[in-house]
């Protein structure tokens, strides 16, 4: 059973610069949240409130955003504003949120080991804050729900055109078991479109065992063998699967907006709000009439 999850945060953001040089990239708002609120709320929604956010000096105001806030609840409540009270009072309270700060060689692999190692012999789920998913089941209950019925790790798919294979993982699918489920062998990273070996996309959800751990434990060791001195969780999940291992991956059934780079973000607030119930047929209206 998956009762824990690991949100890195401590990235630059730098596909989002100069807007992410203050602001933290994972404070940027979709709609009246940040897209970090809206991942550990997915996460709350599929059962899973045990959160470890791996950060950084850097980002402070993601650690506000969710802290108690005393005195701002009862300024809100003197002044009669007891709904922006509660909703304040709700931050603190969506979670049991633990921080760790990176450290270790640079790469994605990084954080996930730092939590790994604090939350021990147990598979855990890796989501980053930076996607959003608008889906009828919430892509994190898809990946438990993948989990316990493989017992193996998971990742994350999304179809693709094949000319985008060089901005993911690509992976190597070994059997299509139905319901979205493909038993994969391996991993491509940013191949070619004419290298890439399906048409999926692995995006940003893991499931995380502790075999997969070892081989980022291994990569560890290696880091200073390496050129760019990085490690990367789609390696260590690759070379899991390459050893002979079971790994899966669940092909997500919903909408994904990715927030990494300015025209995404500006996509994923866009579609955000236009399908907020209270101001999308406003937005509409305005988008019709500007032609």
């Amino acid at each position: 059973m998956i009762r824990k999850a690991v949100i890195p945060v401590a990235g630059l953001g730098t596909r989002l610069l100069p807007l992410t040089k203050a602001l933290p990239k994972e404070m940027l708002p979709i709609g009246d949240k940040p897209v970090i609120e809206h991942t550990i709320r997915e996460l709350v929604d599929s059962g899973i409130d045990e959160i470890t956010i791996v950060t950084s000096a850097r980002k402070e105001l993601v650690q506000r955003h969710f802290a108690p806030d005393a005195d701002l609840e009862l300024q809100l409540r003197a002044a009669g504003k007891d709904d922006l009270a509660g909703a304040v009072a709700e931050l603190s309270s969506l979670a049991h949120i633990t921080y760790l700060y990176q450290n270790g060689p640079y790469g994605n692999g990084t954080p996930v080991l730092n939590a790994a190692r604090v939350i021990g012999d147990e598979p855990f789920m890796v989501l980053w804050a930076d996607d959003v998913f608008v889906a009828e089941v919430p892509r994190a209950k898809q990946l438990k729900a993948a989990y316990e019925a493989t017992r193996a790790p998971v990742l994350a798919l999304m179809p693709m055109a094949v000319e985008d294979a060089a901005r993911y993982g690509v992976p190597v699918v070994e059997e299509d078991l139905g319901d979205g489920r493909l038993r994969i062998s391996g991993l491509v990273e940013k191949p070619s479109p004419e290298q890439a070996p399906s048409r999926y996309a692995a995006i940003g959800g893991y499931v995380v065992t502790p075999g997969v751990v070892e081989e980022l434990e291994a990569a560890t060791r290696r880091w200073h063998e390496r050129p760019e001195g990085e490690i990367y969780l789609t390696e260590a999940l690759h070379r899991h699967a390459t050893a002979g291992n079971p790994v899966y991956g669940q092909v997500i059934d919903g909408t994904w907006w990715d927030t990494g780079s300015p025209l995404d973000y500006l996509r994923a607030q866009f579609a955000a709000a236009l399908a907020d119930p209270v101001y999308g047929p406003e937005l509409r209206r305005l988008a019709t009439e500007s032609g």
